[in-house]
């Protein structure tokens, strides 16, 4: 009864090893540099950024010559004066530093702008995973560009190409 039970154990196992699973990696830089929607969505945030970066480093500029002007004349200045110009300084530091969360925060409009210009890209990318994924029966596939956990991926499984097919681009 135990080598009945041993070999059904056995047979069972094999069962379920021979049914392979299919596995496949993708390369979302590649995939994503070969769009010209997200290269160009990529240009524009980056023209936005510089955009807004100067504005608030001219801003901060300003509040340092504020300060430095303070600074020389402080001698000069009556206590009213004085408390005056600190206010000034202050208020216009924290609308520099308010400016930088507006366009750069968490909830900023860059970060907006990031999500209406390349989540449709990335979501067009994800169903066309899918999409492969159903029709060539693979249970996992893995970016190789994430270094989560990933040591070693042989090339032959890399299926960038056929994502980038499946979305209508070609080399």
């Amino acid at each position: 009864m135990k080598k009945f039970l041993i070999a059904l154990v056995a047979v069972a196992a094999l069962t379920g090893t021979a049914n392979a699973q299919k596995f496949a990696l993708v390369d979302m830089e590649y995939i994503l540099k070969a769009i010209p929607a997200y290269e160009s969505a990529n240009e524009q945030l980056n023209l936005l950024s510089t955009k807004w970066q100067k504005e608030i480093e001219i801003k901060l500029t300003e509040v340092q010559t504020m300060y430095k002007n303070y600074q020389t004349e402080l001698v000069f200045l009556s206590a009213e004066m004085k408390k005056n110009r600190e206010d000034d300084i202050l208020a216009r530091e924290k609308e520099a530093n308010d400016l930088k969360r507006k366009y750069f925060g968490a909830e900023g409009e860059l970060f907006q702008k990031r999500e209406s210009l390349i989540k449709p890209i990335q979501e067009e990318i994800y169903n066309a995973i899918q999409t492969v994924s159903n029709r060539e029966n693979y249970q996992m596939i893995l970016d190789k560009t994430s270094t989560a956990g990933l040591i070693f991926a042989s090339p032959k499984i890399d299926i960038s190409e056929l994502i980038l097919s499946e979305l209508g681009y070609s080399k």
